[in-house]
């Protein structure tokens, strides 16, 4: 029950973080006037000291532009509303690598080309196709003139679990938005950083706030996603409330088997005390005895308890709720040294548990214990 709360908890906690660290980065740099908007952002200079390498925060791994602009699809039959999300080719795509389930993912290099990539939400709902033309439009600020279209190639289409996401953005060509809101080729909407330790973020987010210039605004993607990180806080109550309850568990379980121990070997205790035993030693073979039970539990629970989170693994029998948790199965994460600590602290807390009811030894008198019936 450990190893499954500790594996699943954290494995839900890092998947969630991940799809929104993929949409958003793990810290936004922008335009103080831009409000972290999804539409009309402030243009910034990607001619800054920081870019392309951060060198002044040794805990950015990654550095990429990106910019957001509104829009709305059109097809004969139906429409919708997006959310542009133009990228570089300093795109980090190691996550869309994982959600893409059909086509391949677009190649932004030297020259402008159509290609994007679309979920699979807005797909099914506008029924496109890979290879499928998409016409998209977009409001010019000067709200008299008509609105501009961009004729999108659909050469990759991805399913991130998290709908939030998935039923808004449209991935481009940055240069796309620099083109429509008439931005200079060195003009973008913001910053995304990614970060070796994300457990350290606000503190990561704090040093990069103050190596940036005084006009551009920094923020975390906790803040930005307060309520979601909220709750996957919760998990770590959950988690350490079962780990309690279980060694809680087991350890009243270990003491009640040691008593039955003591009493079943009550002329043996007696006999042993008559021959000159001291107590340490005959409440040392009991210790043993029962130390030997509890390796015997911890070698099938984590029999069982790690075959149960392989076969979740690899082939996902147990299905989430995308809705209520953003993921569509339950995430499993297996570290050796989480389940080494716990072995380790669940045999060692047991077996300060047993020296209570071991101490009962010391008041067995050896000659009632002999003529015990």
């Amino acid at each position: 029950m450990m190893l499954v709360s500790i594996a699943t908890g954290v494995g839900l906690q890092q998947k969630v973080r991940e799809k929104v660290s993929a949409f958003n980065g793990d810290i936004i740099i922008s335009n103080f006037d831009t409000n972290f908007s999804k539409d009309s952002q402030t243009p910034i200079s990607k001619n800054q000291d920081f870019y392309p390498n951060f060198t002044s925060v040794n805990e950015i791994k990654h550095i990429q532009i990106t910019a957001l602009k509104g829009g709305i699809v059109r097809t004969a039959t139906n429409f919708e509303g997006v959310v542009v999300k133009g990228v570089g080719e300093d795109y980090n795509w190691q996550y869309f690598e994982e959600f893409l389930v059909e086509g391949r993912l677009p190649k932004y290099g030297e020259n402008l080309n159509a290609e994007i990539l679309l979920s699979e939400y807005l797909a099914n709902r506008l029924h496109l196709q890979i290879g499928d033309k998409v016409v998209t439009y977009f409001l010019d600020d000067d709200n008299e003139k008509a609105p501009r279209s961009v004729g999108f190639d659909l050469i990759g289409i991805y399913n991130s679990g998290f709908q939030e996401f998935d039923e808004s953005y449209l991935i481009a060509d940055i240069r796309h938005i620099q083109r429509l809101n008439r931005w200079q080729a060195d003009q973008i909407g913001s910053f995304e950083l990614f970060v070796n330790d994300f457990s350290k973020i606000q503190e990561i987010g704090n040093k990069v706030y103050y190596k940036t210039g005084s006009t551009l605004d920094t923020q975390t993607v906790r803040d930005k996603y307060f309520a979601i990180f909220e709750w996957l806080d919760l998990f770590d109550f959950n988690i350490a409330l079962i780990i309690g309850i279980m060694i809680l568990v087991a350890g009243i379980n270990m003491i009640t088997a040691l008593l039955v121990l003591i009493l079943e070997r009550t002329k043996m205790i007696g006999i042993l005390k008559s021959l000159g035993c001291n107590d340490w030693s005959v409440r040392k073979i009991f210790i043993y005895n029962a130390m030997y039970l509890i390796g015997i539990g911890l070698f099938w629970g984590n029999v069982i308890g790690i075959g149960l989170l392989l076969v979740q693994k690899y082939f996902k029998l147990f299905p989430l709720n995308p809705d209520t948790y953003y993921v569509t199965e339950a995430p499993v994460y297996l570290d050796f040294g989480y389940i080494l600590a716990l072995n380790a602290g669940t045999f060692f807390l047991c077996l300060i548990m047993l020296l209570v009811p071991s101490y009962i030894i010391t008041k067995i008198s050896p000659v009632k214990a002999i003529r015990f019936e």
